[in-house]
Parts: C-alpha cells; structure tokens; sequence
C-alpha cells in the first residue's frame, strides 16, 4: 500500500522515473500497483511504457481496461483504443468501458463512429448521454444535439449542462437561456457551470437585465464564485455595457486569469473607454498574466478608436517581446488606426510589408479611411491593387465597390460612381442592407436600412 501511493505522488507531481524506480524496487506488486503505474505513464503521455507494462501484467481488471482505452483516446489513437475494446473480456466490459471509448470518440471529432458503438451499448449512463450531446455540439451540429438530448429517459444536471453550454457555445444563446428556464421548470438546481453558460449567452445578446437577474440568482443560492463563475460574469457585464459593475468583480478576484482581463480590456474597447482599456493594458503587463492574442487585438482596437496612433504603434512592437506573431487580424487593427488618422500612406506601406497576403478586411480597412479623407490619388493606387488580375475586387465582396462609389460620389466624380454602381450591377451583386436591433421592454425590434 505504500508503495502504491508513492507511484502515484510521484506521478502526479510529474517524477515519471522516480515513480518507476519505486515500481521496480517493489518486493511485491498487486494490481493496483500495476495500474498506477500504467495511469502515471499515460498520464504524460508514454504510451509506449504504459502497452509495455500493460502486456506484462498477469492479471488485468476493468480499471486497467478502462485506463487503457482512454490512454489511447486522450492521444488520439482511437484505432488501437478500440482493438483494445474489442478484446475486453465479456465480464469485464461494464457501462463505464463502453462509456470511455464512446467518449475517445466524441473527443476525437469521430461522431459516426461514436454514434454507431453508441446504438449498440447495453445499458447507458448519463455521462455517456452527455458525451454524445457534447460531441454533436463541438461540431455545430446542434439540431442533432438537441435530437439526442430528447432521448434521454431520465435526465440529471450534467444532461441539461451538456445542452445550455453546447448552445451558448454555438451562438443559439435564446435557446440557451429558454433551455436554462425548461431545466427549472424540472426542478434542477443550477450550478457553476450552468450559470457560466448562461451568463456567457447573455453576454452575446447583450441582454443586461437577464444577465443582472442570473448575477441575483448565484448569489441567492449562495454559489462559489470560482473562477470560470467571476469570468463569466466579467465578461457578460463588460459586453453589456455595464463596466462599473464588471470591474468592481473584476477587483475583487483573488487570481483574474488571462481571459478576465481581456474582458476587462475589450469591454472598455467596445463602450468607447479608450483610455482605461491601456491602462488596464499596462495593469496587466506588470501582473503575472502574460497578454495573449486576443489582448492585443483588443488593446488595437482601443488604439484605433481613441485616436491613440503612437500608442498603438508602440504596442504592436511588443508582441515580439511577448513571444507572439502578429495575425492579420492585428494588422488589420493598425491599417484601421492609421487610416483613422489620415496616414493613408503609411497604412499602405504597411499592408505591401505584411507577411501574409492582405484580406478584404484589410483593403476595406484602407478604401474606409480614403472615404473619410477623400484621397483621390490613393484610391487609384488601391485600384489598381485591387484589380480583377490580383484578385482583389474578383473575390465576391460587394462593399468595397459600395466604397468606392460612395468615395466618387464624396469628391463629385459622379460618373466614376455610377460606373462603379454598373459593375456591381453586370456581376449580380446587391449592397445588403445594414441591419440594427434593440432591446424594448424585453422585445428585441429590429432595424434595416434603405438600400
């Protein structure tokens, strides 16, 4: 017994060869023993020790099946995972065997093979039911999600869990918060990872007086306020508009994770609170967590609105330091801020230095800004950039011919305007019309503009 337990301390304190030193100094070894050692190795990913020891042990049981098979999952090896099922002894095959490789499927992405084995199993649990929803998730396919929530016969928490989150996940967030009032309504309690789902959907709809009376309800039921709970509730009050609230969370975390503060960044981005979003920026440079894409995406963007050229300049040539390769997203931030400030022809310069090639994003980035300062001489530039033969203005999307009519039309150059109106016309395409939506006594109206 002691033994056993020092092969487990030292693999989950991550010794590997201090573990296996115990192991084969051991007078005497049961199974247990066996199958610490086979979970320490595939713990760290050493499949190749822990099938070794596997074909060494005398006497298997589930445990050691079971800790197999999701050894081989986890890896992503669901082919030699399930030459492993498919040899487990008859009376060792439980709901829990089946469970597991059912799930190495769904984690791996591989939905029909899951749903096949799924069809065959004896008997069902409830994780197994979840697993499934989970996997149909992951892969968009909500519809079928719900399908198989449906089926359940009995259903627990971690069921209705599965659903809300899977929803959320996949932006279907009035489902979300119509299957939270359904899962009520059975009389399930909520717990943290319900109401971070839920919170998450307000978020996305921006629905503050739902997201408000979720923030009542957990503290009602007196729910720990963990970490995934505090971040979700950051960011649904950030998102909302209501920074006054997110930050007085956001100060009271023990530890705010990276994602926190780039709610807390992006937040102050969005609602025009420029300045606050790069001191929340410098905040966070002399904290313990590192800035991440999403950060400095969120800061640029901060940058560009605010008018904070310099700023913005000097914060993109800190990625480097951070370890990080500017995306075209990023460049798509500094192209923005540029153009924002008239500096037409370095937002240029930049788009032809980019390593990668430059997007319709980009591009419209720079034909907004020639429409805000009515450069003529760069607009001929970028047509001939954008020109069908480089596959520039062929790619589909309509609005950079809306902006270039729109930016003729700003200098009384009508006919070029009207030429450009005639070639969205010769190539089938049609300016959508914006839409706008707003939230009035609980009723979303929506808005749409005259084309």
């Amino acid at each position: 017994m002691i033994g056993t337990s020092l092969i487990n301390m030292y693999a989950k304190c991550s010794d590997i060869p201090a573990s296996r030193q115990v192991f084969d100094y051991m007078p005497e070894r049961n199974v247990v023993t066996w199958n610490a050692m086979i979970g320490g190795y595939l713990k760290h990913g050493h499949i190749d020790s822990a099938s070794i020891l596997f074909d060494q042990m005398s006497l298997r049981t589930e445990v050691t099946w079971i800790e197999m098979i999701d050894g081989f999952t986890r890896s992503g090896d669901t082919v030699k995972a399930r030459y492993l099922f498919n040899r487990v002894p008859l009376e060792l095959k439980n709901v829990v065997t089946w469970t597991v490789m059912v799930d190495g499927y769904t984690s791996n992405g591989e939905m029909e093979a899951a749903r096949e084995l799924f069809e065959e199993m004896p008997e069902r649990n409830c994780y197994v039911w979840s697993s499934m929803i989970s996997g149909y998730c992951k892969r968009g396919d909500v519809k079928e999600a719900k399908a198989m929530f449906d089926r359940i016969p009995v259903r627990n928490l971690v069921n209705w869990n599965s659903l809300i989150s899977g929803y959320a996940q996949n932006g279907f967030c009035e489902e979300a918060l119509e299957a939270f009032s359904k899962m009520q309504e059975e009389r399930f309690e909520p717990d943290e990872v319900t109401f971070a789902s839920v919170l998450s959907a307000c978020a996305q709809l921006g629905s503050l007086d739902a997201g408000r009376e979720i923030h009542s309800m957990i503290n009602h039921n007196r729910i720990k306020l963990n970490q995934f709970v505090s971040n979700a509730l950051v960011d649904m009050y950030a998102k909302c508009g209501d920074l006054t609230n997110a930050r007085l969370i956001f100060e009271g975390m023990a530890h705010s994770s990276s994602a926190c503060w780039n709610s807390m960044i992006s937040g102050f981005a969005i609602h025009g609170k420029c300045r606050e979003a790069l001191q929340f920026f410098g905040r966070m440079e002399c904290s313990n967590e590192k800035p991440d894409d999403i950060t400095f995406l969120s800061v640029l963007s901060a940058c560009a609105h605010g008018g904070f050229v310099d700023e913005g300049l000097e914060i993109f040539s800190r990625m480097e330091k951070y370890g990080l390769a500017a995306r075209i997203k990023h460049y798509g931030c500094l192209v923005d801020l540029l153009g924002r400030a008239g500096r037409l022809k370095e937002a240029y310069d930049l788009i032809k230095k980019m390593a990668m090639k430059p997007n319709d994003a980009i591009w419209g980035a720079l034909l907004g800004a020639c429409r805000i300062h009515v450069d003529e001489d760069m607009v001929q530039k970028l047509m001939e950039e954008l020109a069908p033969s480089n596959s520039g203005l062929d790619s589909g999307d309509d609005s950079h011919y809306v902006l270039l009519s729109n930016i003729y039309a700003a200098s009384d150059r009508w006919e070029r305007a009207e030429t450009m109106r005639k070639v969205m016309q010769d190539k089938g395409l049609q300016k959508i019309p914006g839409r706008s939506a707003v939230m009035l006594s609980n009723t979303e109206r929506q808005f749409s503009e005259r084309s």
